[in-house]
This record gives C-alpha cells, structure tokens and sequence, in this order.
C-alpha cells in the first residue's frame, strides 16, 4: 500500500514508464489502482523510431506486473519522507534520477 499510497499524490504529474519489453513511455498519469496498473494521457514514446506503430496512440492503460521502472522528477519527491517510510515498511527503494 506505500507505494500505491504515492503514486496517488502524483495524479497529474509527468512521469516516464520503462516496460519490461524495453519501450519506454513518458505522459500524465491520470490514475493509479492497487495493483499498481497505471492510466497515462497525452503519451510520447520515446524511442519511437523502434516503435512506430505506437506512434498513434494518445492515452494508455498499462497493468502494472509489465513495469520495470517508473521515472520521476525529482523535484516532484519528498525524498526523505518516502525513505523514512520505507525504512518503517523494510522495504528498499532505488532512486534512479
């Protein structure tokens, strides 16, 4: 639930998502459930090139076990507040920015 909890106060943020099929998508995310599936507008594939047949496609619901890693702004993070609670949680988090 911790990190379900904060994705939620990231509606509306521009956030990167790299699946575990190597594309990577950057958009808005729009809305988060618990098992972390992940609704995206206005989306840009960025490495299109690879991707074309994506290049149509303006908003995306991808379920969650197909993520490898979602990219935030940094300035978007209270770092030490997610750090103290993962430490309480004993989880590790990777911060990749």
């Amino acid at each position: 639930m911790l990190f379900f909890s904060f994705f939620k106060t990231l509606t509306n943020q521009t956030v990167t998502i790299e699946l575990k099929n190597d594309i990577r998508i950057r958009g808005t995310l729009k809305s988060v459930d618990q098992y972390l599936n992940i609704k995206l507008d206005d989306i840009e594939v960025l490495d299109l090139v690879k991707y074309p047949h994506l290049s149509s496609v303006k908003n995306m619901f991808i379920r969650g076990s197909v993520v490898r890693y979602v990219m935030l702004p940094r300035s978007e993070v209270d770092v030490g507040l997610l750090e103290d609670a993962t430490r309480r949680g004993k989880l590790r988090i990777v911060f990749l920015i």
